[in-house]
């Protein structure tokens, strides 16, 4: 049985026992090529899928999944659904009401290409990276390849499907410059496999790591910060939870009293964009829900949270279309692609430019906001700059979020955190160092 006529199928019977249904299919599809010393190591592709129901009888919620498409799964994953929807006590649940959504290719030919063309691109990065003499030896370099398409229908009258898609290579090697080493992490990505420039992707990581070689430590104390996108981004995701209306609504943001209200610099604009050129798309949520892009920080003051639409209706606030879930999962809401807004500009003068962060999830914490993490950056001072190491930077980013004094007037984007930013330029910081 195809995806459509198993979807159809499950239709069909919920509605023929007056049964309150959503269904979320999807099928992805994985390649990746791995390639050392010119030569292809590890080659996987690989496919899986299924559908998950959603089903809601006298409010009360129920979950089940399949990935056998067969009408005896089928008939067996409406009654687990229904099953598990009566165990329940609370009975606030709910399915919206949806509407044709059409089907959507936002793929189409972008990721086209012979196999061998596509182990080239990484043999080729490979082989950029070795040139550069503080190369010093690789421990993966890979091609990646992602493809997914999701369907979603209701008997409430939601039905439609997407394609997306993205390629792109991942490198992690060492450099070295005399006694001082330092590990390599690069990623670039496209929706486009032939966008992808194998001197251009190596080139940055190049630079962006080799900068960092001959690293002395930083003296302990406060100083003017400048935050490179890729830190911003890493921020980003732990701030987004406090936006989340499902934490809203379980009583864990601390911004729950805030819309309306200054929470940071007049500088700041924070965007949720779904329909963004180089990031992860979606024409609707995984309820059906149209996608828009939702302000959610306009000029240092906070417009809105991320809702689906059970959150929306517990907080009496609007549904923004950040439903999400997998066919195996449970409803829960998440950011599509996170944008800061560009300002007038940055000049870097006395103070560290932050270039990344380690252990964020372990080093923050998403609802007091407080952070310290070990961090690694470049000191200005003088007109000059040079690299230090074995610092931690502390605060709240709340604060931080308060303390924003300049935004450059050119944005990056960052796919490692989904996130688009420019330089974000903090007027005190604290750093530990030596």
């Amino acid at each position: 049985m195809t995806r459509d006529e198993a979807i159809r199928y499950i239709l069909d019977k919920a509605s023929a026992r007056n049964l309150t249904v959503e269904i979320l299919a999807s099928e992805e599809r994985e390649l990746n090529i791995d390639t050392h010393d010119g030569r292809i190591s590890e080659f996987k592709q690989a496919s899986n899928g299924g559908v998950g129901l959603r089903l809601v009888e006298g409010g009360k919620v129920g979950y089940a999944w399949t990935e056998e498409l067969e009408p005896h799964a089928l008939e067996w994953v409406l009654d687990e659904a229904l099953e598990n929807a009566l165990l329940q006590d609370e009975d606030s649940g709910f399915l919206p009401t949806g509407s044709d959504l059409g089907r959507t290719d936002l793929l189409t030919e972008g990721l086209s290409a012979p196999i061998v063309e596509k182990a080239a691109l990484a043999r080729n990065v490979e082989e950029t990276l070795k040139q550069d003499p503080r190369y010093d030896k690789t421990q993966t370099v890979r091609y990646v390849e992602r493809e997914q398409q999701k369907e979603i229908a209701s008997t409430l009258g939601a039905r439609g499907g997407y394609r997306v898609g993205m390629a792109g290579v991942m490198s992690s090697f060492v450099m070295r410059e005399a006694e001082s080493i330092k590990q390599a992490i690069g990623l670039n990505v496209s929706k486009e496999f032939h966008n992808l420039d194998p001197t251009v992707t190596a080139q940055e990581v190049l630079e962006k790591t080799g900068r960092l070689l001959g690293a002395r430590p930083l003296a302990t104390g406060r100083y003017r910060a400048y935050l490179e996108p890729h830190v911003v981004g890493q921020l980003l995701r732990v701030l987004i939870f406090s936006f989340s209306g499902k934490n809203l609504v379980e009583g864990r943001s601390r911004l729950a009293d805030k819309l309306g209200e200054t929470i940071a610099s007049s500088q700041l604009t924070l965007l949720d964009e779904p329909n963004h050129a180089q990031g992860t798309n979606q024409p609707f949520d995984s309820e059906g829900t149209p996608t828009r892009q939702t302000v959610l920080i306009e000029g240092g003051v906070m417009r809105s949270f991320l809702h689906n639409s059970w959150t929306a209706r517990q907080s009496g606030q609007e549904n923004t279309g950040h439903a999400s879930r997998s066919y195996k999962g449970t409803l829960g809401v998440a950011p599509t692609n996170l944008v800061i807004a560009p300002g007038s500009g940055v000049t870097v003068d006395d103070g560290v430019v932050v270039t990344d962060l380690m252990g964020v999830h372990a080093g923050a914490n998403p609802i007091s906001g407080d952070v310290s993490l070990q961090a690694f950056g470049l000191r200005a001072e003088g007109g000059e700059s040079y690299p230090v190491e074995n610092f931690v930077i502390s605060g709240n980013l709340f604060r931080i979020l308060e303390s924003i004094t300049g935004l450059g007037a050119e944005s990056e984007w960052d796919a490692m955190t989904n996130a688009q930013s420019p330089l974000v330029e903090i007027e005190s910081l604290s750093f530990g160092g030596a």
